[in-house]
This record gives structure tokens, C-alpha cells and sequence, in this order.
């Protein structure tokens, strides 16, 4: 099949989880045999800070903002899927929209990278344009927020709702050397964002202070002015293709959720499987759902607290932590590979035609997905 996908960026290095999940999942779509394109605007300085990666698998198409939306959706209209991703930060209402002059000649869906943040944005606006989209949808997809995401979703009309998690690409993702410059006891690496900013204080620096004979790794978009424990050295900003070597020069790493992500639960984030692919013993802060994905004590550590942290790394020594780093990465190449990833969205795509050919109609596809 044919795909169409406007989404934030597939290249740049800036702010870099959503394009990591769009590079696992159009890479191995494409592989399964299917033709993307993936639009991008040219916006907030994402086509100057770009990843040096290969993106051979998709025709990459650079607009620009609001002016090219019509030209762009002329060009959606010719393929047999197109994908409205959120969160591109510009003309998104517009867009979501617009593709839907797409139908019927397309099944047109959008698909979510933060449903935590887009259900909250819609209860908390009877106005949002986007609550009259949905239900003239095709399907809505999500990369994750379990049955919570699944039942807003719904509640507000989809007519198909699929949820394709986060995963490992194990060709972008995998063990290297440790870099001697980069060695820690603990690295974290997250962009600052309002509804993650406590949970670093908590989780990361407050740990640091508890720990003064450790030394702590810290990377990640914005945090310039934040003051830190001496203990903390900070690297700013840091490229996907240096993720694994900061990953794997550390006795352990941290993950931090956004406290949306947190509270809906089943939403794993790019991070996790990053760390994984690189065998690193992951220190994961707890959320709904994380034992479905590995299991806490043998293939990672859930801690909730500061003093979880600091417990963990006086009881892990480097031999204890590498054994549950190589688990860890055992599991992900097992279960959680953006291949099986591609595998699930096809899946869900062929049940969805089915169900929009059947004599029940869209009225039937609404009741069997409400069901599922």
C-alpha cells in the first residue's frame, strides 16, 4: 500500500523521541513491502539540527508551513493510507481537517504519539476542533496509554482505535564500546518539559545529592539554567546517534516519564527501549503497565523515590548490573522490535479494511472496535 504521513520531523536531531518511533515503525512498514512518504514542515530549527541517519525507506517531502498544506493534501489524496501524526507543533488543527477531504478514495487516520496530552487538551475544551474530527475518521492510532487512551478515544467516536507501542530497532540501537569520557554511575537523558521537570528534580538531582560519592550524567534539551548538585555534570543537548554510547559508558541509566505518561500508564517511551538496546541496566520510574512490557528485578529496576535510586546503585555493583542489562536486551529483541511493531500496525490496517468493506458499514466498525 501507499502511505501519506505528515508528522514533526523524520530527520532532525532536535527533541528526538516522536522522530525515533517514526523512524522504527516507517522503516519497517517499508519493508513489509509498503511505499511512504513522510511530509514535514520546516519548522522550529528541526531541518537545521538534523540526525545523520538513513531515511532511504521514505520519500521525504520538506514544506513549508500553511502555505504548501493544500499542495501537500492534493499529493496525500493519491495514496491508499493517509497518517495525520499529532503533535507537529504547526497546522495541526488545519491539517486534521484537511484530510479528511482524503476520503473515501483513502482510509485516513491519525496517529497519536501523546494521547495522554491530546484527551486532556479535548476534555478540557468542549471547542476543540479536533473532538469533530474524530469520529469522521477512519481509525485513530496511538503509540501507547492503554485502556485509558483506548475508552477517551473511543468515548469521543473513533471508529477503530489500535494502539502500536514504542519499540527497539536493533539496527539504530545495540551495545558499543564504552567511552571513558562519558563514564557515571547513573545517566539520564529527557528534554525539560513542565510535566517532567518535578520528577527530574526528584528522581535525578535530589539522588545526586543523596549520592555526593557517585557521579551523575545528565543530557537533554532546556536545562541550561537549571542549578544542579555538584556531582551532576551536563552535556546539553544530545543527537540520537550519541544515545548509545552515552548509554553504554554508564553503570546505569534512569528513565523519567512525563507525569501524563506516568499516570495514564502503558506508554512506554522511546527511551526505555533505547536503553534497552543497548543492554543497559535501566533504573525505570513506575507506571501502570510496565510489567506487561519487562519484568521488574531481572530485566530492569523500578524506582519510585530518590532513595530507590541511591539504593540501587549501592546494591548493583558494574558485574550485577551488565546481567540485568544483557535480560534486559533479550527481552526487547524477543518481543519488542519495531519489526513486530510494523507487524501489529499491519494487522490492525487489514482488520480495518474488513470492517470498513463489510455490509455493516462504518456503523459496524464503530460497534466492533467499542467491543473489542
Amino acid at each position: 500500500m501507499k502511505f501519506f504521513a505528515f508528522g514533526s520531523s523524520l530527520v532532525s536531531s532536535y527533541w528526538n523521541g516522536a522522530a525515533t518511533y517514526y523512524r522504527g515503525i516507517w522503516k519497517y512498514m517499508a519493508r513489509r513491502g509498503h511505499e511512504i512518504t513522510f511530509a514535514e514542515p520546516d519548522a522550529y530549527g528541526r531541518q537545521q539540527h538534523r540526525d545523520d541517519v538513513d531515511t532511504s525507506y521514505a520519500t521525504s517531502i520538506v514544506y513549508r508551513p500553511t502555505v504548501d498544506v493544500d499542495g501537500m493534501i492534493d499529493l496525500a489524496s493519491a495514496a491508499d493510507v493517509v497518517v495525520k501524526h499529532s503533535g507537529i507543533g504547526v497546522d495541526d488543527a488545519l491539517l486534521e481537517s484537511r484530510v479528511l477531504a482524503c476520503q473515501p478514495r483513502s482510509l485516513v487516520l491519525t496517529w497519536d504519539v501523546d494521547a495522554p496530552a491530546t484527551l486532556a487538551r479535548m476534555d478540557a475544551d468542549p471547542n476543540d476542533p479536533y473532538r469533530a474530527v474524530v469520529p469522521r475518521l477512519d481509525a485513530t492510532f496511538t503509540y501507547g496509554g492503554g485502556p485509558m487512551a483506548r475508552a477517551g478515544l473511543l468515548g469521543y467516536g473513533s471508529r477503530f482505535y489500535a494502539s502500536i507501542y514504542n519499540g527497539l530497532d536493533p539496527e539504530t540501537h545495540f551495545p558499543v564500546s564504552a567511552d571513558p569520557s562519558l563514564a557515571c554511575d547513573l545517566a539520564f537523558l529527557g528534554n525539560r518539559l513542565p510535566d517532567r521537570e518535578a520528577r527530574v528534580e526528584e528522581l535525578f538531582f535530589r539522588a545526586a545529592s543523596l549520592a555526593p560519592e557517585m557521579s551523575f550524567l545528565f543530557g537533554g534539551e532546556g536545562w541550561g539554567d537549571k542549578p544542579m548538585p555538584p556531582n551532576v555534570r551536563y552535556l546539553g543537548h544530545v543527537p540520537t546517534a550519541d544515545h548509545n554510547r552515552v548509554n553504554c559508558s554508564a553503570r546505569m541509566v534512569l528513565n523519567i516519564n512525563r507525569a501524563s505518561m506516568a499516570n495514564f500508564g502503558f506508554s512506554p517511551p522511546t527511551r526505555v527501549f533505547e536503553a534497552a538496546g543497548s543492554a543497559a541496566c535501566l533504573l525505570c520510574d513506575d507506571w501502570a503497565g510496565i510489567d506487561d512490557c519487562f519484568e521488574p528485578g531481572r530485566e530492569l529496576l523500578v524506582i519510585r523515590t530518590a532513595e530507590d535510586v541511591v539504593a540501587a546503585l549501592r546494591q548493583h555493583d558494574a558485574s550485577s548490573a551488565r546481567a540485568i542489562g544483557q535480560a534486559f536486551l533479550a527481552r526487547a529483541l524477543r518481543d519488542h522490535t519495531y519489526a513486530k511493531r510494523a507487524e501489529q500496525a499491519d494487522q490492525a490496517l487489514e482488520e480495518l479494511q474488513r470492517e470498513r468493506s463489510s455490509p455493516m458499514g462504518r456503523q459496524g466498525t464503530r460497534e466492533m472496535a467499542a467491543g473489542r
